[in-house]
């Protein structure tokens, strides 16, 4: 296809991308280091740590896993915690030890944590005490050898430190009781790495820096294999996006989303570190009222987030009373963002909501709009330098200028594969290297992206992906089910929800068994917020149920768009 969006490109945002500036991720970190040394880096519940001190803690990490552990170029260790200072150490740590970082999410049940354990083969973990008990529960069905524990005050300053973990523990109650024989306090582990030497490890473009997992076109969780040459290029691309608007060593950013999510984790933790930019960690971005205290404390330049974040901050009274004057920046990704928020945020902030578009499997980002619009315009922008996209029709022919069609890419952030299933690898990334998105999207005639459907029946909620397959599986293993179909529906406050129709085997099943049932298997998010009981479900001829049928239904029922 034509490259008609470049003359949407601001002045200076090259075509193409350096990708030979660096090797590796741990490379891209170890420089800014260096350049950034004395600038803070990450700051958590009132602490900062500078460059400097996050280099040496990521290293002393890094000795431990190699010296310790014996870990060896290209094992996995898990992280399993929220927005905690920790999390940067352990990640760069793990990087600059030749090692792959497989990103948990710590609000996994059982079920799902040993799943991603044994897919990804994590023989290390690191997790934050307040979910070890969940880890405890699967621990020996998995291939983890080594648990490292941090509790969440660990990183800040005494007695801040003792204060908030006694209060999380004691007070608060927040940390179930578990036990693991032999496991690693953190602070220990970095104690006992700063005696020891890091061995230098050849790390280039193909080894692995991330296993990101994401269900991907199907709802069997995978492990998008993302190189150290995906990472770098997704840098390189939103700095030369960013660069006309951010300077270096002077921009704070806030990081409310989580980093185990992979647009915070590039766009974020990433892509500010290499320009030696603050982040500011927020732990608990649920917490409206605490999260506005936070953010006022400091001179914000930046900010990302879902729709959802948005649109809560700008029904908080307090939000609208922080001064505006510094910021810079607001990017939406991970869902659509809504018009109406859009131009909340914009009169409440001054600020225009620029909106962005990208999946797990590209690192994540393949479109952004331009830094210099003002107001918003329903699109998801342009690709980024280094980046082509293709629409084409169901039979995989490319579709006619203004016409819609599943939107196709391909450029150096697209991922090696799925790890260990080259099967599926094969139905997302064609022969040429475009990697399917399974979104519909269609070009305006001045070179713009817009998304018009999504091809896939993954729901989004709050900018997560759920996956109908999962929830059905989940939902079917209740003895008292005898079929069970599970769409998305439009929700005011996450953008989407789960709803699920059931067939019951047995008749005195009730929606708050099945609520029960499910809070058990699946993580907050997933849950069905609507559970309706149906005779029987629709089903084509050969007896595949048809969840397009269902939402048809929902849509006349509540007048709802499709």
């Amino acid at each position: 296809m034509e490259k008609i969006w470049l003359k949407n490109y601001q002045p200076g945002v090259p075509e193409e991308i350096d990708l030979n500036e660096f090797r590796s991720v741990a490379e891209v970190f170890e420089k800014s280091a260096q350049k950034f040394r004395d600038r803070p880096a990450f700051a958590n519940m009132g602490k900062v740590m500078t460059y400097g001190e996050v280099d040496k803690a990521s290293r002393d990490f890094a000795a431990f896993l190699q010296t310790e552990l014996k870990l060896v170029k290209g094992d996995r260790v898990a992280v399993m915690m929220p927005n905690l200072l920790q999390y940067p150490i352990a990640i760069f740590g793990i990087l600059r030890a030749g090692l792959t970082v497989v990103n948990v999410n710590p609000l996994y049940t059982p079920r799902e944590l040993e799943h991603q354990l044994k897919d990804s083969g994590s023989t290390t973990i690191v997790i934050v005490s307040n979910f070890a008990h969940v880890l405890q529960e699967v621990l020996p069905k998995t291939p983890v050898k080594n648990v490292i524990v941090t509790n969440i005050g660990d990183m800040l300053s005494f007695p801040k430190s003792l204060i908030v973990n006694y209060v999380i523990k004691n007070v608060k109650k927040m940390v179930p009781d578990w036990n693991i024989p032999g496991h690693v306090p953190f602070k220990t582990a970095l104690t006992v790495g700063s005696r020891q030497a890091l061995k230098p490890v050849d790390i280039g473009h193909e080894d692995i820096a991330f296993l990101q997992y994401t269900g991907g076109t199907t709802g069997v969780s995978k492990g998008a294999m993302l190189i150290n040459r995906n990472i770098i290029a997704n840098m390189q691309q939103a700095h030369a996006w960013l660069r006309p608007l951010v300077e270096e060593g002077k921009e704070i950013i806030v990081t409310a989303l989580p980093l185990y999510h992979i647009f915070c984790l590039t766009a974020n933790c990433m892509v500010f570190s290499k320009i030696g930019g603050l982040n500011l960690l927020i732990t608990n971005p649920r917490d409206i009222p605490g999260f506005v205290k936070e953010i006022d404390k400091y001179p914000v330049t930046c900010m990302t987030g879902v729709n959802t974040l948005f649109n809560a901050l700008i029904n908080n009274p307090d939000f609208g009373k922080i001064n505006f004057k510094t910021w810079k920046m607001a990017l939406g990704g991970g869902t659509a963002v809504q018009k109406a928020v859009a131009e909340k945020w914009k009169q409440v902030t001054g600020v225009p909501l620029v909106e962005a578009y990208g999946l797990t499997e590209a690192s994540p980002a393949v479109c952004i709009n331009p830094m210099n619009q003002r107001d918003y315009n329903g699109t998801i922008g342009v690709p980024v330098p280094s980046t082509e996209i293709d629409l084409r029709d169901e039979e995989g022919k490319p579709v006619a200028m203004g016409e819609a069609g599943e939107l196709c890419v391909r450029g150096p952030q697209v991922m090696k594969g799925y790890w260990n299933r080259p099967d599926e690898t094969a139905k997302v990334i064609d022969a040429d290297g475009f990697l399917k998105t399974g979104d519909m999207a269609m070009i305006t005639p001045d070179g713009f992206v817009k998304l018009v459907d999504r091809k896939k029946d993954m729901i989004l909620v709050s900018g997560f992906n759920v996956y109908p397959n999962e929830v059905e599986d989940v939902v079917a293993m209740h003895s008292g089910v005898l079929e069970v179909a599970c769409i998305g529906i439009p929700d005011d406050k996450s953008g989407e929800v789960v709803k699920v129709f059931v067939v019951k085997k047995d008749p005195n099943l009730t929606d708050k068994d099945l609520h029960e049932h499910c809070k058990k298997n699946l993580t907050g998010y997933k849950l069905p917020k609507y559970i309706e009981f149906r005779s029987e479900l629709p089903k084509t001829n050969v007896g595949k149920i048809l969840r397009r049928a269902l939402r048809d239904e929902e849509v006349a029922k509540n007048k709802v768009p499709a």
